[in-house]
Order: C-alpha cells, then sequence, then structure tokens
C-alpha cells in the first residue's frame, strides 16, 4: 500500500521531476523540482495559501512517482516532454521549446556571428542548448561580444565604399566590411568561442579567476564583479545538458534494475532528440538466458532486447547499454532485418539500429543520468508491484459489488471471479452518438480491468430507430447478443457486467432485451450531472449509488464513460461526413470515386467544386473534357432549382 507520509521521507534531496498520480494510476499532475523531497513535500502540507485548483489537486493525488536528474536544466525539459506525454489535467501552462534560448555560432559564413536564439534550425551552423537560464545565455554572449572582435551584422557581401558601422569605431568590430579584419585572426576567436561553448572552458575561466583577484587587489571591485559575473555564466553554461539532444535522434537508453524480488529494465525514450519518459518492464526469471555465460544483469538486457524490439513496428536508431551484451552483433543483425522488413511494408524509411556502449560525450551522460535513476528506482520496485495489486485488488472488489448488487436485484446468482485468479473482468460500455435526430450511431468500448482493449471495440450503424435512444440502443445490444449466439468470433467474448451512458430509461431498455435472451449479464447505467461529469451508477431497479463518494470508482467510471462518448461520436462524425460527400458529388454522372476524390483533393471542399469554371475543372487530375462538362451541369442545374424555389 503507498503511504504517501512514509513515502515522502523516501524522496532525494536531488533535482527532478515528479508525477502525481489518482486513485487508477493516471498522471494528474508533472511538476520539476530543484530538491524533490521538499518540493514534494509542500503540496501536502496544510495552508491557507493553496489556491483552490491546487486544494482540488492534492485532494485527488493516491501515489507519487520520480525520475532524478543531474541538474535543474535536465528537470525543467523533462517537465515539458511529460507534460506533453501525459496532458495532465492540472498542468494548465504547456511550454514549447521555443521558450528555451540556444546560443548560435554561423559557421557556414566566412565571418561567423554568435548571438541567442529560441528556434534550432537544420541550417549548418552550431547551436548549443537549450537552456533554462536566459539571462546567463544573454551575460554570455555580451561576455563573447567583449572578450573578442566579431562581426555583428548579417551582411555577407559588403560594397566597395561601405561605410563602416558604430561597433568598428568603437572597437567591437574588426572591419569586416572594409577588409581590415585578420582571417586567421578570426577563425582562431571562433575556434576559442566553439570551445567554450562546447563545455571546454576552464582555461578561459581560469583565466577570469585570476583577472578577478588582480581587480580585487587592486580596489576595482566593478571590474572584478564583471569577471565575476563572466566566470558565473561560463560554468551554467559549462553543465551538461541531457534532457535534449543535439540532434533530432531516437534513441532507447536501457538500464537493466535487479531488486530482491523483481527483475525489471528501466527503458529511457528519446525522442525526437527529447528524453520523453520512462518505461519499466517486468522480466519473469524463466525468460532470461540459461547459458551460463554473462552477468544476470547482461541477460536480462539480451531477454529484453530479442522479445521486446520484434513486436515494435518502428525501432530507434540507436539502443544505449550500459555494458556488452552477449551475441550483441548477431542480435544488432535481427534489429535490422526487422528495420528491413518494415521499411518493405512501406510503415518507415529504412534505418539501422545500433546497439552502442557508449564510451564518451553526451550519451555516456545520458546512460549515465538514467543509471543514476535507476539506482533509486530498485528500492522502489517490489512496493510498486505491490501497489499495482493493491489498486487492481481493490477495483476488481468494486466491480464485483456491482455485480453482485444487480444479482441482488434480479435474483440471481452473481457470477464472480474466484480468490486467487488473477483475471479481469469485463466491462462493455455502449453510448448512442446523432446529428439533430440523423445519422445515428452507437459505439462498444471494452475494458478488461484498468485497460482498454482496443481490439474488441465495436462500431454500430443504427438502422431502425433513428432518433430514438431508447429503441437505438434495444437495436444495438440485440445485434450485438445475436451475433454472439449465432458464433461470430468478434462478438464471443460476453462482458462481466455492461456499462450504459445514461439513466434508468436508458438501462431498462437494454436489460430487457438482455433478458429476452436469458442471458445473466448485469446492466448499470452511468448518470451525469449537469455540468456533464459521471455522477452516479443507477441499477434496473432505480437506486443509485453517488459517485462522490467512491473516488475510485468516479475515476474508473469517468475514463469509460469519456472513451465511449470519444469512440462513438468520432464514429457519427465521420458517418455524416461521408454522407455529405455523397450527397454533394455521388449522383454525378461520369464522376466515380477516382474522380470524387481527386476533385476534393484539388478544390478542398464542394462549395469551391460548385464555384469552379469549366477550365477549373479539367485542372484536376483524371478529369477530361466530358467529366468537366458533367460537374459544371449539375451544379448549374442545381442552382436552377434552387432559385425557382
Amino acid at each position: 500500500m503507498f503511504v504517501i507520509e512514509d513515502e515522502l521521507k523516501k524522496l532525494p534531496t536531488t533535482p527532478g521531476v515528479y508525477l502525481h498520480k489518482d486513485s487508477l494510476g493516471e498522471v494528474i499532475y508533472v511538476g520539476k523540482a530543484v530538491n524533490l523531497r521538499n518540493r514534494v513535500r509542500s503540496y501536502f502540507r496544510r495552508t491557507s495559501q493553496q489556491d483552490a485548483k491546487v486544494r482540488a489537486m492534492v485532494s485527488n493525488i493516491a501515489e507519487f512517482e520520480y525520475i532524478s536528474c543531474s541538474s535543474e536544466m535536465e528537470a525543467l525539459l523533462l517537465e515539458c516532454n511529460l507534460i506533453k506525454k501525459y496532458l495532465p489535467r492540472y498542468n494548465i501552462l504547456l511550454k514549447d521549446d521555443k521558450s528555451y534560448p540556444y546560443i548560435v555560432v554561423t559557421t557556414t559564413e566566412e565571418y561567423p556571428r554568435v548571438f541567442s536564439t529560441r528556434r534550432m534550425e537544420r541550417d549548418g551552423n552550431r547551436y548549443f542548448g537549450p537552456y533554462s537560464d536566459a539571462g546567463a545565455v544573454r551575460q554570455t554572449v555580451r561576455m563573447i561580444d567583449e572578450m573578442y572582435q566579431l562581426k555583428r551584422c548579417r551582411q555577407q557581401e559588403f560594397k566597395r565604399d561601405v561605410r563602416p558601422c558604430l561597433n568598428y569605431f568603437i572597437g567591437k568590430c574588426p572591419g569586416v566590411c572594409i577588409g581590415e579584419a585578420d582571417k586567421e585572426e578570426y577563425k582562431r576567436s571562433i575556434s576559442e568561442i566553439l570551445d567554450i561553448l562546447g563545455g571546454k572552458a576552464q582555461s578561459v575561466i581560469r583565466s577570469n579567476e585570476k583577472k578577478m583577484k588582480e581587480a580585487s587587489e587592486n580596489l576595482m571591485y566593478e571590474e572584478a564583479a564583471k569577471y565575476r559575473d563572466y566566470i558565473k555564466s561560463l560554468r551554467a553554461l559549462n553543465e551538461t545538458q541531457r534532457a535534449t539532444m543535439r540532434r533530432d535522434e531516437d534513441i532507447d537508453v536501457l538500464i537493466p534494475v535487479i531488486s530482491y524480488k523483481t527483475n525489471v529494465v528501466a527503458q529511457y525514450k528519446v525522442r525526437d532528440g527529447k528524453l520523453s519518459g520512462r518505461e519499466i518492464t517486468y522480466i519473469r526469471e524463466e525468460y532470461t538466458d540459461k547459458t551460463g555465460t554473462g552477468s544476470k544483469a547482461a541477460d536480462i538486457l539480451g531477454s529484453f532486447i530479442k522479445q521486446h524490439y520484434p513486436e515494435m513496428s518502428a525501432l530507434p536508431k540507436e539502443i544505449l547499454i550500459p555494458s556488452h551484451i552477449e551475441d550483441e552483433g548477431l542480435i544488432a543483425d535481427m534489429l535490422n532485418s526487422i528495420n528491413e522488413s518494415n521499411a518493405g511494408s512501406g510503415s518507415d524509411k529504412l534505418h539501422k539500429t545500433r546497439i552502442i556502449v557508449p564510451e564518451r560525450g553526451e550519451k555516456k551522460a545520458l546512460v549515465r543520468m538514467a543509471a543514476q535513476d535507476s539506482i533509486e528506482l530498485a528500492g522502489s520496485l517490489d512496493e510498486k508491484a505491490e501497489r499495482e495489486i493493491e489498486r487492481r485488488d481493490a477495483l476488481r472488489s468494486e466491480i464485483g459489488k456491482l455485480i453482485e448488487k444487480s444479482a441482488e436485484i434480479n435474483g440471481n446468482a452473481p457470477i464472480l471471479i474466484p480468490d486467487g485468479d488473477d483475471r479481469e473482468y469485463r466491462i462493455e460500455a455502449y453510448d448512442i452518438s446523432n446529428f439533430n435526430g440523423l445519422d445515428t450511431v452507437a459505439g462498444m468500448v471494452v475494458y478488461e480491468g484498468r485497460k482498454p482493449v482496443k481490439n474488441d471495440y465495436r462500431k454500430f450503424k443504427v438502422k431502425t430507430a433513428e432518433g430514438d435512444d431508447y429503441g437505438s440502443l434495444r437495436e444495438v445490444i440485440y445485434r450485438r447478443l445475436k451475433r454472439a449466439r449465432a458464433g461470430d468470433e468478434g462478438f464471443s467474448r460476453y462482458p462481466d457486467i455492461m456499462f450504459i451512458d445514461g439513466g434508468l430509461g436508458q438501462v431498462h431498455a437494454v436489460k430487457a432485451v438482455v433478458d429476452a435472451f436469458r442471458i445473466a449479464i448485469p446492466v448499470v447505467g452511468l448518470a451525469k450531472d449537469d455540468a456533464h461529469r459521471t455522477r452516479a451508477i443507477v441499477f434496473d431497479d432505480g437506486s443509485e449509488i453517488d459517485l462522490r463518494d467512491n473516488r475510485l470508482l468516479f475515476s474508473y467510471c469517468g475514463n469509460i464513460q469519456e472513451e465511449v462518448h470519444r469512440f462513438a461520436i468520432t464514429y457519427m462524425s465521420g458517418v455524416k461526413g461521408k454522407k455529405m460527400l455523397k450527397s454533394g458529388l455521388e449522383d454525378i454522372p461520369g464522376i466515380g470515386p477516382a474522380r470524387r476524390k481527386s476533385l476534393l483533393k484539388h478544390f478542398g471542399s464542394i462549395d469551391a467544386i460548385k464555384k469552379a469554371s469549366y477550365d477549373e475543372l479539367l485542372e484536376a487530375d483524371g478529369m477530361n473534357s466530358k467529366a468537366a462538362e458533367s460537374v459544371a451541369e449539375y451544379f448549374a442545374t442545381s442552382l436552377d432549382k434552387s432559385s425557382d424555389r
């Protein structure tokens, strides 16, 4: 069981990112901290200074997780990436990468410039960053401007009689525009600047420390303060930034973690150059190699790579691991054969996947950061596994109570999962959707425990009861159960309980069909309040369970209700769109599916097609004079008829 007070004591005092989760394990807030222990503890101190949003969030926190980082900058960028990934409901500000500054050296120019920017482009220039401390970036650029004479303007070619700008006259520019700049000296300056920005600034820092000391001894305090600020900026920029790589690469970092009870692989994913989070895969001992060679950690890594990646449709370009594994070259060949197969099916461009044990640079630093985080992760793995079982059992118990109550109402014996069985309850949820009473459809989503089973989702287009919610539900449930009784494999598994979007009327409509098939499937409704939030579970005798008193069921039922509504309304929108397309173009003589598609692609909408001239219609792919005449004549006739009315 996750006891918040106990877990707060275990938090490290290092920088990192924390993830608050609700009773279902869903991430509801992502934040970053300079000191994880102090920051996370602050949420659970009762204070009048907390606003309503924070109090509401804290009341929904059932547990938290954290990822350690080596610097505040690293934590800041990882926070941004995780917010984009999880979209937590209590994070109202989604930062964009453009909010972080870079320093660029325009190495593609004959006389490079140095300046800060918030947009990194693939233009061949050297970019350093991103950095979280914009003030340090500005100070460093100013420092470089003072230490070195560099060209400031964007001009690449100059007229013969050009007049130098003010920077030349005050000694800030070497006079590139009038040919006075020493090209070799300029190159040496740029080389030093690249070293400074690349993290090799120790010699420059030592030089500035010496100058600061001399200025201080001579009572030149303003001069000493200037060198102090230079040193501070250089040290801030000298921190290795590992949350974002300098190239847009897809990389997986794999760290084996072995605890007392559990073996896992921690998978840190870098996508498009950005660290996007950590995933944990539990490894059963029987799946590790039993060759007797290598360490247990290496066996676990090799087993994971061989079993995990063949199931993926797109593999990363690099897999970073802390130490070599057995058959490393052979496994890499296997991964590349998968890449060739994927490229052949058109799912991705062909690329090689390399397995690398990095020895230096930012990739080595990335592995080191992941390994450090995994050390702290190891201590909590067994507790996390136990909490997952507790959460599963708690939810299963709540659903079992719903089944028992429904069975009691109907005088049936409840069909419950026996103790010791790891199976989850299977739930089917239904929602009806239509557009002004037309194009009525239904969506069916399936959950097993907390996980949606998307392969078992089904769509229904209502045929006999359009515009009637009760009648539509009766038709859909009848068709679903009839398909199951006829042996249709797509409907062969019956649910343990049905959730219906709606109240008592909807429950009665569905229950009547279920009873007619003589099947003992409990049926409950999910009623909403005036704010369209799940309010209560409704039974067929009219009794209700107020979900505001049951946080676990409130979150669970709310998630299912949102998912089935999304699924149904998406299908309805598609049906409506196809119907509009059919009514607009399908009746035109000589215009088949290929030409309809071509016309819509070329003009963008039916209204644009209606307004197009004969010559403009001919410009669309696949159109000839006869087809263009047919389209123009059809819409001209339609306009005449509408004007006659």
